[in-house]
């Protein structure tokens, strides 16, 4: 039965009249929204109205009853209302919004031939992780009446997404920033979207993708169906649900600080550092799966790799992978050949693997809103789960103001890593697993790898000329090196600029078509010891030695230098 009372809303211009009214719903008359309520009760999915082969479909993965937000939402949205719906981490809005989008796109909006680069459906999500998620689980849909599907995100090549789009394709599900850059490249054009979802959208105005979002958008014809999916409802997402969403109901299953009831909360005060990690690591060391979570990409990594090194096998989950170690770190986690993800928040929207049993706060997140999304990786669709926050001494302070926050009432514990607590979390300790040897790279490799990077800026002469040409001979460099030049002798210092300067101004394909290490204007490898100085381009530089050599522009080519080892500036040459 509803509460008579009335509960508060949490976003401000939701700050109207929010009470639950038995009747179910109570039209704003200032703001011009529907909120609408529904009694909780076992549904089905054909009840709702859900066509027969996606129950089909849903049935055959054991999805049988519906979640409280997709009983709320399900019937305005499969009849093309625009809909608020508000509910916390797992309760089930990814469904709740690919049902109905592939039920109308299939149905009541199908027919006609698909066109390159212009999709019916548009999903957008905050980060490639929850992309990918919302695919895998829309894609099954999208099969059952023949609708195909792609995703569309950065830091992997755009080559493979143009050629879906090119193909043509019914659904796409992107994040806001590569999205743009392909509109504007005119590989996409969403003049023709029928059905437009935003997913994570006060994540989305946390990253600042809220312009990029209102630029999409605006490309989207004004009455096409549009859906906003989120955990809460604040940080300037009002300002796109006034701009864009025409009369929507709001449905709002949770309470903003809400918790999933399931999930049990624990606080573990420790002395220090040292025994923090020794706690960390026992409790990383049970049978079941596990995220832990940290504050930096640098400690992230770090941590897994001091696990593994200790026998419990992990990987690391963070902004600094590339997009094939993200997903294949992942894949090992979700198929339980690794049982320990520890990562950065990163992995704290979108990441859905069942059956995650602990979720470990090793560094005490910044805000009430990421503990709530953290922890939410466990407690999933009706399981259990346990969530332990590590705190410091210095530490006790901010975490009690941010559980209060959060609205988690919990007693501090002071632990070790043999509490009788500690050992009931842990359960079963699973088997010690030999670590793997690492194979550093050779030194030799390494250097060489420098040089092909410092090759990247000085053959193709125009960063090494630029330079060269305002140092005339006898001239000092900037940073004070006559000998070897700016920004050449910095690449040689550091093979780790390989990535800025392989896409940049210089042109290292001449050394790569004809192998090995690259060579210098003196025919010595790149690898070679720079302690003696170089004979020919020191020379070159400071006084124009000519021993067997052809000075070209201040620089020396000296005769076994060859094609690979050209380095002298373009202008010069001419």
């Amino acid at each position: 039965m509803c509460p008579s009372a009335p509960s508060p809303c949490e976003s401000s211009w939701f700050a109207y009249r929010c009470a639950v009214i038995r009747t179910g719903e109570e039209t704003d008359a200032l703001k011009g929204t529907t909120l609408s309520t529904t009694t909780t009760v076992s549904t089905t999915f054909g009840t709702l109205g859900v066509p027969a082969p996606l129950v089909k479909v849903l049935s055959s993965q054991g999805i049988d009853t519906a979640f409280p937000i997709q009983v709320d939402t399900l019937p305005d949205t499969l009849n093309g209302r625009d809909v608020l719906g508000r509910g916390k981490t797992g309760s089930g809005k990814t469904l709740a919004f690919s049902i109905p989008m592939v039920s109308r796109l299939g149905g009541n909006l199908a027919g006609g031939k698909r066109r390159p680069g212009r999709p019916l459906g548009l999903i957008l999500a905050p980060t490639r992780e929850l992309a990918t998620q919302i695919t895998n689980a829309i894609t099954p849909l999208a099969e059952a009446y023949g609708l195909n599907t792609t995703t569309i995100f950065g830091g992997v090549s755009q080559g493979r997404q143009v050629a879906a789009l090119k193909a043509g394709v019914d659904i796409v599900v992107a994040c806001p920033g590569r999205l743009e850059d392909l509109m504007k490249q005119g590989f996409v054009n969403l003049d023709t979207i029928e059905i437009t979802v935003l997913d994570e959208a006060d994540h989305m105005a946390d990253l600042g993708f809220l312009p990029v979002v209102t630029r999409i958008l605006d490309k989207t014809p004004g009455n096409g169906q549009r859906m906003l999916f989120s955990a809460t409802l604040d940080n300037g997402v009002d300002k796109i649900v006034k701009r864009f969403l025409h009369d929507p109901v709001m449905h709002s299953v949770d309470e903003a600080n809400s918790h999933v009831s399931a999930m049990t909360h624990h606080v573990f005060e420790v002395s220090g550092v040292d025994a923090k990690k020794d706690l960390v690591q026992k409790l990383a060391s049970g049978s079941g799966r596990r995220i832990l979570f940290m504050r930096t990409k640098h400690q992230a990594k770090k941590l897994a790799k001091s696990l593994t090194d200790a026998g419990i096998p992990s990987v690391d989950l963070h902004g600094n992978l590339s997009q094939v170690a993200r997903d294949r770190n992942l894949a090992a986690f979700s198929a339980g050949t690794v049982k320990v993800l520890v990562a950065t928040d990163v992995a704290a929207r979108g990441v859905h693997v069942d059956d995650i049993e602990l979720v470990i706060h090793v560094d005490p997140p910044a805000e009430h809103k990421a503990y709530l999304h953290r922890s939410g990786r466990t407690a999933r669709a009706g399981s259990a789960g346990d969530v332990v926050t590590v705190v410091l001494p210095e530490q006790k302070r901010d975490t009690d103001a941010l559980l209060r926050k959060a609205a988690i009432k919990v007693t501090p514990q002071r632990v070790d890593s043999s509490s009788p607590a500690v050992d009931a979390l842990v359960g079963d300790v699973a088997a010690y697993v030999k670590p793997a040897p690492r194979v550093e790279a050779p030194q030799q490799q390494r250097q060489s790898q420098g040089g092909r990077s410092q090759g990247g800026r000085s053959q193709g002469g125009r960063a090494q000329g630029g330079r060269a040409q305002g140092e005339r001979v006898g001239r000092p460099s900037r940073d004070g090196d006559s000998s070897r030049g700016g920004r050449d002798a910095g690449a040689s210092r550091d093979g780790a600029r390989t990535d800025r300067n392989d896409g940049g101004r210089g042109r290292s394909s001449d050394s790569a078509a004809n192998g090995g290490a690259r060579r210098e204007r003196t025919g010595r490898p790149a690898g070679a010891s720079t302690s003696a100085p170089r004979s020919g381009s020191a020379a070159g530089r400071s006084g124009g030695a000519r021993v067997g050599s052809l000075q070209v522009g201040g620089l020396v080519r000296g005769p076994g230098s060859g094609g690979a080892g050209r380095s002298a500036p373009r202008r010069s040459q001419g």
